[in-house]
């Protein structure tokens, strides 16, 4: 991308700010409609009150960066920005992947944060936005959405085959069915649930989340969603409580009620909980749910912080994590009033889980802000994982907050990485995969797949967010755990890549189904994240 720097735009600068100086303030209408688009493209890095978080996503708000040149902010919307920033004197070295607004919404989402937490500016028009975007590196909104094409697919290993099954209207967090393949379920962060035949291709929403879930807890976040044996299908959602003091992360798990042409529908409220809300950008919620060998459901309750940090915010609790957090739930389907019981602590941020055939579970854990490794762990009743006291196997502390471990406390460490994929090596084996690759879906291949493909684990690795040094991840991964002296270890190997950072993985009979979040695959490219598509792995017969 063209560098971004003040002399370069001290001139027209000036003009710029000349001109907006008779510019009308922001109203109302254009505030609202600039606060739904916060929400949908910012939201996720830049938090709800524009704080951010300090190292990793800059502060929007009383940004000296943000407010010193319109010019320059006007063109960051326009093609985004990477490399190293000071904000208030505080550095910042990532990538900001251009946000896909035409001109109109870029001017409402501009005018919403220039006029936001502490923030003031005249309102910006459609045809300043129009003027900058034309000198950037996509110099209007039509090339900006070709540039988002779908990549080409990757070739699959020998003995398998990959086609894409469907381009979804939304961005997926989990993908469920029934387990037959036919139909497959897709849910969108906000919470909306779309219908995909597997066969075909086509796609139509199944129910919105405007009708199910309750606006006054908060905007949502929807990370979890699975079927049982009775097609009920369960969704996840956390949901950002800003009227409660300290701030709550509202936690409801719905359950459908009813079914409409033989899928399910009518979701209603069927357990409910509630915790601090983190103060960053670390609020990991609760995400993956499943049901066990043993017909409970499982639910990953993650950490609400990066590494048990406090916060100054008043707003916000100064605790660390809470008995309800970092943890894995167990949950009785079938109890009158659902109760949580806590079945494994330690774990950061276990996005998903899978169980092999001795009814062990097997879970990606994403790992801190800090360079740690991520994990692969294999949890078992009881078991503590090491967060907030130690990350993979880290003899160093990376924080000067992070406390010391209890000295009765019995850590399991992850699964050693032997090489020669995802940062490990036979001779210095790392626990388990590069930092920042965030390892997201995981499944254990079983009866449904011939012999010489039963008992691999895949691991799909989201791929880095923060750091610019390399891109990680956007694969698939391929391994066979053993225990060898009390520790589980694996030969990694790359089965797919690049892949437009997968986010789940489902299995149907002799296939694997693989849900892009996005269509680009990496993260230096700086591209805009535009919903992505769900790809079938199946064995060749």
């Amino acid at each position: 991308m063209i560098p971004v720097t003040l002399s370069r735009w001290a001139h027209l600068s000036l003009l710029l700010f000349a001109f907006a100086s008779t510019l009308p303030a922001a109203d109302a209408p254009q505030m609202e409609r600039g606060r739904a688009l916060y929400l949908q493209h910012c939201f996720y890095c830049h938090q709800a009150d524009g704080q951010g978080s300090p190292g990793t996503f800059p502060p929007l708000a009383k940004s000296d960066f943000l407010m010193a040149d319109r010019a320059r902010a006007i063109r960051i919307l326009c093609e985004g920005i990477g490399g190293e920033i000071v904000i208030n004197g505080e550095k910042y070295n990532g990538r900001m992947p251009v946000p896909v607004v035409d001109d109109a919404q870029a001017a409402d989402l501009l005018t919403f944060v220039l006029n936001s937490w502490g923030n003031s500016a005249p309102a910006v028009a459609a045809a300043e936005i129009k003027a900058e975007r034309a000198k950037s590196r996509f110099p209007t909104y039509e090339a900006l959405l070709k540039s988002a094409d779908f990549a080409p697919l990757p070739k699959p290993p020998k003995g398998w085959a990959l086609r894409e099954v469907a381009r979804l209207p939304a961005s997926p967090t989990r993908l469920a069915s029934d387990g037959t393949g036919k139909v497959l379920y897709a849910l969108a962060l906000n919470g909306d649930v779309f219908r995909v035949d597997a066969a075909t291709g086509n796609t139509r929403p199944l129910f919105r989340a405007k009708n199910y879930l309750n606006a006054k807890l908060g905007e949502a976040q929807a990370l979890g969603m699975t079927m049982d044996k009775k097609r009920r299908l369960y969704i996840v959602v956390n949901q950002q409580n800003e009227t409660a003091r300290p701030v709550q992360c509202e936690v409801t798990i719905f359950r459908t009620t009813d079914e409409t042409g033989g899928d399910p529908f009518a979701p209603q409220a069927w357990l409910q909980t509630k915790y601090p809300f983190g103060h960053g950008p670390f609020n990991h919620g609760v995400n993956h749910i499943d049901v066990g060998p043993d017909g409970k459901l499982y639910v990953s309750s993650g950490a609400r912080t990066d590494g048990n940090e406090k916060s100054s915010d008043p707003r916000f609790s100064s605790e660390g994590e809470t008995p309800l957090t970092a943890c894995m739930w167990r949950i009785d389907p079938e109890a009158a009033k659902p109760k949580i019981e806590i079945h494994a602590r330690g774990l950061r941020n276990t996005y998903d889980f899978c169980w092999d055939d001795k009814g062990r579970i097997i879970g990606t854990e994403n790992g801190p802000n800090a360079d740690a490794p991520e994990e692969l762990n294999v949890i078992e009743p009881g078991g503590h994982y090491g967060f907030p006291f130690q990350f993979a196997d880290w003899k160093n502390k990376p924080y000067p907050h992070t406390p010391q471990t209890p000295a009765n406390l019995k850590i399991t460490l992850p699964v050693l990485n032997l090489g020669p994929a995802a940062g490990g090596a036979a001779r210095q084996s790392m626990s388990t995969f590069d930092p920042h690759s965030s390892p997201s879906g995981v499944v254990w291949l079983g009866k449904d797949f011939p012999a010489a493909t039963r008992g691999a684990v895949l691991v799909a690795r989201y791929g880095n967010m923060a750091s610019l040094d390399k891109d990680v991840g956007f694969d698939l991964l391929e391994a066979r755990l053993e225990k060898k002296d009390g520790r589980w270890q694996s030969i990694f190997s790359t089965m797919l890549t690049p892949l437009a950072r997968p986010i789940d993985l489902h299995l149907g009979p002799g296939r694997v189904f693989i849900a892009e979040y996005t269509r680009t695959t990496d993260q230096k490219s700086g591209l805009p994240m535009l919903p992505g598509r769900i790809l079938e792995l199946s064995v060749q017969k």
